[in-house]
Formats: C-alpha cells, sequence, structure tokens
C-alpha cells in the first residue's frame, strides 16, 4: 500500500465543525490515516506544505466533457437556440476521437483548478471515449451518456429509439459503473423533458431503481423550456417529474431556476437534489436561481461550470465568487457568505452525489481527494488576521493551485499535471475540431 505525508499544512477541514488545523496529513492507499502534528511515519512521498493551504477537492455537480471543444464557439444566445443552432449540431458531429480529447481537454482543466470530482453529461454516442478518458486523468466522477428520444430540431445522428437508448445507458453502466478502482460510477442522463418521451423516463425511473444509481437532467433552465414542457406534458417542469414517479433522492436536478412554489415544495419533500450552475445561467440570460431559499429549505445543491461553450471555462473558483455575488444582489450582503458558498463546493456537492461519507472534507477515513493552495501572493494578502473562507472564495484563484490528490494519487505537483500530458491534448484538441468542423 502506497504511502504519503503532507506536511506542515494550514488545513481547511470542511468538517461538521468547520475546524481549521495546522499538522500532517497522512495517506495509507487512498485514505486518510491520520491527522496530527509531527507524524514521522516512513512514507514513500512526502510534500512539504509549508506555507500552504489544504482543503478538499471540489465538486463539481454539473459539467459536460463533450462541450469542451466547443469553447467559443456559442457566444451571446439563449438556451434553445444556442442548443438548436449550435450545441447539437456540434454533438452529432462528434466521433470516438473528438469525444476523447474533448474529455481530456476539460478534465486537464478541471484538475488544474482545484476540481477532484465531477458529475458530468456527455452526448448521445461514443461515450466510452469519455470513460477513458476520465480513468487516465485519475478524476472521479459519475457520467453517462445523454439520452434524447423526441424533440423537434434535433440533427439526426441525435435522434435514439427509446429502447435503444435505455439498452445503450445499460450496457455502459455495467462495464462502467464502479469501474478504476471506483472512481467510475454511471448515472441516467435524460436530456431534460424536452428532449426525452414519457416511455424513456418512466424506463430510466425503474432502471435507475433497480441499479441504485443517480438520474441527472436539467429542469426548468429557462422560461421558453418550461412552456415547451407545459405545451406538451400539460403540467411544469418538476411537477411533472413528480408525476411520473421521478421525484426521488437519486434525481438531481441541473439549474432548476424558474421554480414556483409547488415545485419547490416536491423538491424538498422527495429529497431532490440541485446544482447550481452561475456562470452558465448569467451567459446564457437564463436567470438566477434560488438558491439561498432552497438551502434554508434543506435541499442539497452544489455547484457546477456547466460545459465550455456555455460558460467559457471550468473553473470552480469563478463559480464560486459569482454565486457568492449574485445572491447578494437580490437578498442582501449576508444571503451568501464565504463559508456556505465553500461548503456547497465541496460537502454540499458530495451530498448532492451522495458520497458525502467518502468525500468533501478532510478527515480520518475519507478519501484522499485534495488540493494544495498556495497563497502567498499579492492577491490574496494581507495574511494576518485574515479570514480564511474570504481568502480562498473571494481572493484566491485556479492559478493559487499547487498541488491535488484524488483517490490517494498525486496527480498534479507543482502546477503541472502529471496524469495528462498537456502539449500533445491542446495539439490533438485542435486537429480533433478542425475535423469535426468538417462533418457539419
Amino acid at each position: 500500500m502506497a504511502t504519503k505525508l503532507i506536511r506542515n499544512a494550514l488545513i481547511l477541514t470542511m468538517n461538521a465543525e468547520d475546524e481549521i488545523v495546522e499538522g500532517d496529513i497522512l495517506i495509507e492507499g487512498n485514505r486518510i490515516a491520520r491527522i496530527g502534528t509531527d507524524i514521522r511515519d516512513r512514507v514513500d512521498e512526502v510534500i512539504e506544505a509549508g506555507g500552504k493551504v489544504v482543503l478538499p477537492g471540489f465538486v463539481q455537480t454539473h459539467i459536460h466533457l463533450c462541450q469542451t471543444l466547443f469553447r467559443g464557439r456559442a457566444d451571446d444566445m439563449a438556451l434553445i437556440d444556442w442548443l438548436r443552432k449550435r450545441i447539437w449540431p456540434l454533438e452529432a458531429a462528434h466521433d470516438n476521437d473528438s469525444v476523447y480529447f474533448s474529455a481530456l481537454l476539460g478534465l486537464g482543466e478541471l484538475i488544474r483548478s482545484g476540481t477532484t470530482t465531477i458529475l458530468d453529461m456527455e452526448t448521445v454516442h461514443h461515450t466510452e471515449s469519455a470513460f477513458l478518458a476520465i480513468q487516465a486523468s485519475g478524476m472521479r466522477a459519475l457520467s453517462g451518456k445523454v439520452m434524447m428520444d423526441h424533440g423537434t430540431e434535433v440533427p439526426a445522428a441525435l435522434q435514439e429509439k427509446t429502447e435503444e437508448s435505455l439498452a445503450e445507458s445499460v450496457r455502459l453502466l455495467e462495464r462502467w459503473n464502479g469501474a478504476a478502482g471506483g472512481r467510475i460510477s454511471y448515472a441516467f442522463c435524460p436530456r431534460f423533458v424536452v428532449s426525452c418521451t414519457e416511455e424513456l423516463l418512466i424506463g430510466v425511473r425503474d432502471l435507475s431503481a433497480k441499479y441504485g444509481v443517480m438520474v441527472h437532467t436539467h429542469a426548468s433552465e429557462n422560461e421558453t423550456e418550461i412552456a415547451l414542457v407545459e405545451a406538451e406534458r400539460g403540467m411544469r417542469n418538476v411537477v411533472y417529474l413528480d408525476h411520473i414517479g421521478l421525484a426521488r433522492p437519486n434525481l438531481i436536478l441541473a439549474h432548476s431556476i424558474w421554480l414556483d412554489e409547488e415545485e419547490k415544495r416536491i423538491i424538498r419533500e422527495r429529497g431532490v437534489k440541485v446544482t447550481h450552475c452561475p456562470g452558465s445561467n448569467l451567459k446564457l440570460s437564463s436567470g438566477i436561481a434560488s438558491v439561498p431559499g432552497l438551502l434554508a429549505d434543506g435541499v442539497p445543491v452544489g455547484i457546477g461550470a456547466d460545459g465550455a461553450p456555455c460558460n467559457n471555462n471550468l473553473d470552480m473558483y469563478q463559480e464560486m465568487r459569482l454565486t457568492a455575488l449574485i445572491h447578494k444582489v437580490q437578498h442582501g450582503p449576508t444571503a451568501m457568505d464565504a463559508r456556505t458558498v465553500l461548503r456547497m463546493a465541496t460537502m454540499g456537492g458530495a451530498r448532492v452525489l451522495g458520497l458525502e461519507d467518502s468525500i468533501g472534507s478532510v478527515e480520518v477515513g475519507k478519501l484522499a481527494d485534495l488540493q494544495l493552495l498556495d497563497l502567498n501572493d499579492f492577491h490574496v494578502y494581507p495574511s494576518f488576521d485574515a479570514d480564511l473562507y474570504s481568502r480562498v472564495v473571494y481572493a484566491a484563484t485556479r492559478g493559487d493551485v499547487d498541488t491535488v490528490l484524488i483517490d490517494g494519487e498525486t496527480v498534479m505537483r507543482d502546477k503541472r499535471v502529471r496524469t495528462i500530458d498537456k502539449d500533445y491534448v491542446l495539439r490533438e484538441s485542435d486537429r480533433a475540431l478542425k475535423r469535426l468542423l468538417t462533418r457539419i
């Protein structure tokens, strides 16, 4: 069993007591074995953390790795046009090669900025390539193929037959759920009600219960989307999902901006989880979710960057800052303090994914998913008598991330990602995109 020692760290634990301690972290295999001072065990690797802050790796609860290749190709559009005119045609042109490099490009960015776990939604085809990229990168991920068997203005390459969509999802689940030593888990990913038949959604309901996995979908992101659902299904998004029995504790809803009181009640009472994507919601002009209210109701809420073409980066430091700031405008300066936001990015995200017993805090027995920050720079000083949560959320940037561990493995050290060949991925991403664009 490999052993590591992180020595002389300032540890922002994010445990239930919000303890901040100085000391060492002993890692045995993939778990934190001991936290203390002056640990002298013989180990395979020592990481000197003097002057650095250790905190849990970020848990991003809504990502589209398959879209990283489309960064900058769908700017300044509203959601439905963004999908129909840009994103769906681009996704339809994907092949195995382009999905693989799109995923690696995104994974490198995520690791570089302190993210250690993601909830990812792929496109209709070539999902195996994304799983191979996730496996190679060392990332912890819940992911699944997107499911689309309905809708208008959908490219032919994204149109599925219901039974084939369900069967392919099960095939991928049986191959990848629990892979990479448990780092990879499968989630059923119906895109949203607009692109799914009721038969498909009921199939997802039953299969997710059978296999005991999460369901990840978009809901109530955009007012036009809600109008389309009401016109076709006769009720609002969350009410409809509840009507067909999908509103359960294994359901994770991305966005959830335009909720009425009945929908908020359903989410609260059914144990549904929510993921907040402020950068994407602002860029697509979708709106601002009522996150303070959801948190006050006890709803688990995580944070995600969404995809590169509706955000243009996958940086949790930017998402945290946005989460803190945009809600102050609506609800007052104390609505979202730094500690609350950092908890959403760590333990909050872990709770959304059902992984709060394994990740999200720096505690003995938990998986060693950690990031080390070097906060010795102009933009995060002074440090004397400063609130550490404030420094991390309001002042730190992804450039301050020095080292990242996932599952006990050092995937980045001294700001260099070890698991992904940066020059190779940058070069091949451009080549893959150039080939993809010839197929549109």
